[in-house]
């Protein structure tokens, strides 16, 4: 029965609540007892397809009006809490960096923040994991700049000048013509084959960037790592038994390799790759990771090389994505909000 008095009269007792309250957690509380998947004002709403036609218009004014007067109100006080609750912290984590390092209130300063004077950075440490492992093997680590060239970036790669990834939704352009903040790490392919040459075996971890908003699983600074082989008599095979070595090496013995046919316009053939292994927490399953491929034979001419007589694999996969695959990290936030207490906890180990 939808009985608009006792709804109007619930919602002014706990907007009144919510005006006296000193607690997040319990402004938070009123907030369900409204609007949570059983609140007042949730089961109200589901109440009005049952009323007869002329009667629900009547109702969703109703609910629309304390709604009006219970959403301003609570944004307004726990905009104030929060402000309450930033400055308490931001207190308590106060550090004077006037401190000499022999004051012995150094000490006691430790034992009042309980941590450790800094601890690297878990990426920091991924990637130099990811670089150790290639060098394992033989390959050399590259680098190359952050702000591209647009045809290092693109051209070199076999993107054509209508792609969409060349969009300003995609990437951040320049002031200066014709540069943009690299994409990807492929970049320093390209460049790597015009300045070194064939044979050659590079991993390329870094800093790439794109237009994305920073949400759970995504931000517009990240980290990858791309590998590329350029050979004689190179194969899928290659690139598999390498993929299961380096998987191995991030994930555990258990951790292999599966391929499935994908396109990408700097391989032929392509394929996204899945990664095998065995979570922390129990259990285990295919995880999608990054893309991979037989360099196309664009690319290899791009970069002065004969692709009637050299063949290679590329692969590439993010850092961030791995991290979190590794350790279980559910939210992208934590990891590039720079919080000492998550590097502390995953960015110590060896």
């Amino acid at each position: 029965m939808f009985d608009a008095e006792k709804i109007q009269k619930d919602v002014e007792d706990f907007t009144k609540k919510a005006k006296e309250t000193t607690s997040l957690i319990e402004l938070d509380n009123i907030r369900k007892v409204l609007f949570g998947d059983k609140g007042i004002i949730t089961l109200a709403s589901k109440m009005i397809g049952k009323l007869a036609p002329e009667e629900r218009a009547g109702a969703g004014k109703v609910l629309s009006s304390v709604r009006a007067t219970f959403n301003p109100v609570f944004e307004e006080v726990k905009e104030k809490l929060e402000s309450v609750e930033l400055k308490k912290q931001i207190a308590s984590e106060k550090v004077d960096v006037t401190v000499e390092s022999g004051d012995s209130s150094v000490a006691s300063l430790s034992e009042r923040l309980n941590s450790t004077l800094g601890a690297r950075h878990p990426i920091q440490v991924l990637q130099e994991d990811v670089a150790n492992f290639f060098q394992s093997i033989g390959w050399q680590i590259a680098s190359g700049p952050e702000v591209e060239a647009e045809w290092y970036n693109f051209d070199a790669l076999n993107f054509g000048p209508d792609h969409p990834a060349r969009q300003m939704q995609d990437t951040f352009y320049g002031e200066q013509l014709n540069t943009v903040l690299r994409t990807h790490t492929s970049p320093v392919q390209a460049r790597s084959l015009i300045d070194c040459g064939v044979p050659l075996y590079i991993a390329c971890p870094g800093k790439v960037f794109r237009t994305d908003e920073l949400d759970s699983t995504h931000t517009p600074v990240f980290h990858q790592c791309e590998g590329l082989a350029i050979d004689k008599g190179l194969t899928m095979a290659n690139l598999k038994g390498t993929l299961d070595a380096f998987f191995k090496a991030m994930f555990g013995d258990s951790a292999k390799a599966r391929l499935r046919p994908s396109y990408f316009p700097f391989t032929e053939p392509s394929a996204e790759m899945d990664v095998w292994f065995e979570h922390k927490k129990g259990g285990a399953g295919w995880i999608e990771l990054g893309g991979c491929g037989m360099v196309h034979p664009n690319v290899l001419r791009s970069c002065g090389i004969d692709p009637e007589v050299y063949s290679g694999f590329a692969f590439g996969m993010g850092l961030e994505r791995t991290l979190m695959l590794r350790h279980d990290i559910q939210d992208m936030h934590d990891i590039v909000e720079g919080d000492i207490r998550f590097s502390k906890q995953y960015g110590l180990e060896s």
